[in-house]
């Protein structure tokens, strides 16, 4: 007989776990049943930047969460002392609790923590800062302010919103940051380092992130088409996007809605190039994804594509998808078309939306499509405009970043 926590031949025992709650503060809404239901109808939130003076920008639009008062959803964060992504980020993990059905005593007992992820941290009050030292000189800046600037801190809200006690954590591998925090607390429930976590990321829409995208000439000019024949580029967005990840037998023992299983994930990282990238890379961690979920690429009936809308982005992740899956590629859509790139926070609206998509059976749509681009040739399958009815069964969801770090995390309906 195997002792406790472990399998026959001694190794520890994996175990099964399953997502069952979810946060989104978004550009097209507040809660999961507001943003699925608007990522469904292809509503699109990228508008007028009213966070900062764009006025010298040739391109001016932003995915910003507009309806945003931290204090209608916080109980124990003052607002005032946090910067706008970990505001973002706390707000989502206690609608993902919220929506979960896990009081706070439920989550103490299983250990829980927080895993976040980030591409620019606590942007906003850098930005602010930047403002003050140009303006009047560095002697000038608020020290308060100056406290505010850490991205740990965006992890750290979700824990002290929620008086977590688990791990916690901030990772900042850019625009595929989000499915890195997935798979970490993937790894934690499943070896039993904890029963609950929560996961996701934020950021916040700022000057020096727009105008990098501007400056690498990656910027749209109006609105994202991925995949369309017309597109042009990003647009930049913020959001907080958090999951509720727990053991299968954690979740049944206290009668908790099961959105999806986490079959599987797989990350690698190109190590070639900043900016470009490699389908090579990522069709090979694509495979990777698919052998770790024990699942074929027959299986997958859905991709949540990373979909930045640029044009070497979206011929990059078809070509991926075409080493892996053949003429066969499954529908691929790009829920950025909506949102905007809400960098860090991306790949965790991706994950929301591929639950949704479980629950609802429906496939998540891009919007702004007129035309599909006949250069990505054959078989690709956009979902162009609103979604489309459809069984899942199986989803594949995308983060890329710069630097080549590439994680595909694999999610399941459970029977």
């Amino acid at each position: 007989m195997a002792e406790p926590g472990l399998s026959v031949d001694g190794a520890p025992e994996m175990r099964r776990v399953v997502i069952t709650g979810l946060g989104a503060v978004s550009p097209v809404g507040i809660g999961a049943d507001v943003f699925a239901a608007a990522v469904r109808a292809g509503t699109v939130g990228t508008k007028p930047i009213t966070s900062f003076d764009a006025s010298a920008f040739p391109r001016r639009n932003a995915g910003e969460v507009l309806d945003f008062e931290p204090a209608d959803h916080l109980k124990r964060l003052d607002p005032g002392s946090w910067g706008r992504s970990g505001l973002l980020a706390a707000a989502a993990a206690r609608l993902a609790v919220a929506d979960a059905g896990i009081d706070e005593g439920q989550l103490e007992l299983a250990r829980a923590g927080a895993i976040m992820g980030t591409t620019s941290g606590e942007s906003a009050v850098i930005q602010e800062l930047a403002e003050q030292w140009v303006a009047d000189g560095l002697h000038t800046i608020d020290g308060r302010l100056a406290g505010q600037t850490p991205a740990s801190r965006i992890a750290n809200a979700v824990s002290t919103e929620l008086r977590l006690s688990g791990e916690t954590q901030t990772i900042p591998t850019a625009c595929s940051a989000s499915n890195y925090a997935l798979g970490y607390a993937y790894d934690l429930v499943r070896s039993g380092e904890a029963e609950v976590m929560l996961a996701g990321g934020a950021d916040a829409v700022n000057r020096l992130t727009h105008a990098g995208f501007y400056a690498l000439g990656a910027m749209a000019e109006d609105v994202p088409r991925p995949f369309a024949a017309d597109r042009t580029g990003i647009v930049t967005g913020e959001g907080g996007a958090v999951l509720v990840l727990e053991t299968y037998e954690h979740a049944v023992g206290r009668g908790a809605r099961i959105y999806a299983e986490v079959l599987g994930y797989a990350a690698n990282c190109d190590a070639s190039h900043m900016v470009h990238p490699d389908n090579t890379s990522i069709a090979a961690c694509i495979r990777a994804a698919h052998e770790a979920a024990g699942v074929r690429p027959e299986q997958i009936d859905y991709i949540c594509a990373h979909g930045t809308g640029t044009p070497t982005n979206d011929a990059t992740e078809v070509a991926a998808a075409r080493e892996v899956f053949g003429e066969r590629i499954p529908p691929i859509s790009s829920i950025k078309s909506m949102l905007g790139h809400t960098m860090g926070a991306a790949s965790g609206f991706g994950a929301i939306a591929c639950c949704k998509a479980l629950e609802q059976d429906f496939l998540p749509p891009t919007a702004n499509i007129t035309e599909p681009d006949p250069e990505l040739g054959e078989g690709v399958d956009p979902v162009a405009g609103v979604g489309r009815a459809a069984r899942l069964d199986i989803v594949q969801n995308h983060g890329f970043a710069f630097g080549g770090n590439n994680v595909i995390t694999i999610l399941g309906r459970v029977s």
